[in-house]
C-alpha cells in the first residue's frame, strides 16, 4: 500500500490528479489548509475521512504525517475514451478474420433494434472503420455501476462482468466503494482484466456514451418491461443502481429502456450483484443464439 503524507504533500497530490483511493485526517484537526483538502477532495469525488488516532496509526506511524494521509491507488484506471475505442476494435466477429479497413461505418449496416419498429442509431459510432464483410456482429457490452456502495457487491460484480466478456466497467466516484483490497479478492482477480472508468457525472457520461450509438437499458422497479422481452443485439450499456435506492432519477432518465426481473415470491427485489449477473447473462444468452 502506497500512502502520502503530510499536509501539503496530500494536498498537491489531490489538486495534480493523481489517482487516490481514500483521505485520512486524524480526528481533531484543523485549519485553512484541512479545509482546502476537504474541498478539493470532494471535487474529484475522493473519499475524505476523519478517524481517530488507533485507525490512523494503522495507516502511518510516520511523524511527519501531520494528521493527513492519503492512500494511492493501486488500480490502473482508463478513459471513458478508451473503453469506447476497445468497443470498436473488439466489436465484429472475434472468431472470424473479418479485415477491418480505414473509411466510415455505423451500426445502421446492422438494421438492429431492442424493440420492433425503432431505428438503429445511424452514423454515430464507428465513424473510423469500415467493415468488409460481416456474418454475425459481436455488438459491444458496458456495465455501468451507479452508486454502488458495498465492496463485496461490487466485487462480485465486476467478476461476473469480466466473465461475461465486458469491453469496460464504469463506476461513479461519488457514494461508491472504492477499488479497495476487498474488492480486489471479492472479484477474484477480474479487477485486473477489466477496463474500470470512474466519472464525476452519469448523466454527462450516459449522453456522451449515446452519442457514440451506445442503447442504455437500466435496471429499475418501475415503468420496466420484462427484461426477456428486450431484444440485446445492439450496442448496449447496462446500467444497475444502489443497494437501497437503485439508479438515479437522473440516470433513470438518461435510459432508453427500463427493464426489471420479475419477483414471484415475497420480497421485492433481489441483491444488486445477482441482479447483475441474471441481465449479463441474459445478454450473453440472447447473443449466442
Amino acid at each position: 500500500m502506497s500512502i502520502i503524507i503530510g499536509r501539503k504533500p496530500v494536498l498537491e497530490a489531490i489538486n495534480s490528479g493523481e489517482e487516490l483511493e481514500q483521505v485520512f485526517i486524524l480526528y481533531g484537526q484543523r485549519g485553512g489548509i484541512i479545509d482546502a483538502i476537504r474541498i478539493a477532495a470532494n471535487k474529484r469525488g475522493i473519499k475524505c475521512n476523519e478517524v481517530k488516532l488507533e485507525r490512523f496509526k494503522t495507516i502511518t506511524q510516520n511523524p511527519n504525517a501531520q494528521g493527513v494521509a492519503a492512500k494511492k491507488s493501486s488500480q490502473k484506471y482508463f478513459s471513458l475514451q478508451e473503453i469506447i475505442d476497445q468497443s470498436k476494435k473488439s466489436t465484429f466477429l472475434k472468431s472470424h478474420a473479418v479485415p477491418i479497413l480505414s473509411g466510415s461505418a455505423s451500426f445502421s449496416e446492422i438494421p438492429k433494434s431492442p424493440l420492433s419498429g425503432i431505428p438503429l442509431k445511424a452514423g454515430q459510432i464507428w465513424n473510423d472503420t469500415t467493415i468488409s464483410s460481416i456474418s454475425k456482429p459481436v455488438y459491444p457490452l458496458i456495465l455501468v455501476l451507479d452508486s454502488i456502495q458495498d465492496p463485496h457487491n461490487l466485487g462480485a460484480i465486476l467478476r461476473t462482468a469480466e466473465c461475461a466478456g465486458a469491453n469496460g466497467v464504469i463506476i461513479t466516484k461519488h457514494n461508491s466503494a472504492s477499488i479497495n483490497e476487498t474488492v480486489i479478492k471479492t472479484s477474484a482477480g477480474a479487477t485486473e482484466h477489466l477496463k474500470i472508468c470512474p466519472v464525476n457525472n452519469l448523466s454527462q457520461t450516459l449522453k456522451e456514451l449515446k452519442a457514440n450509438g451506445f442503447w442504455i437499458v437500466g435496471s429499475a422497479l418501475e415503468n420496466a418491461k420484462d427484461y426477456t422481452k428486450v431484444d440485446y443485439k445492439i450496442p448496449l450499456v447496462l446500467v444497475v443502481g444502489n443497494e437501497e435506492k437503485g439508479i438515479r432519477r437522473l440516470t433513470a432518465e438518461s435510459c432508453d429502456f427500463i427493464v426489471e426481473i420479475p419477483m414471484k415470491g415475497k420480497i421485492q427485489s433481489l441483491n444488486v450483484s445477482v441482479a447483475a449477473g441474471i441481465l449479463l447473462f441474459e445478454i450473453l444468452r440472447q447473443r449466442s443464439q
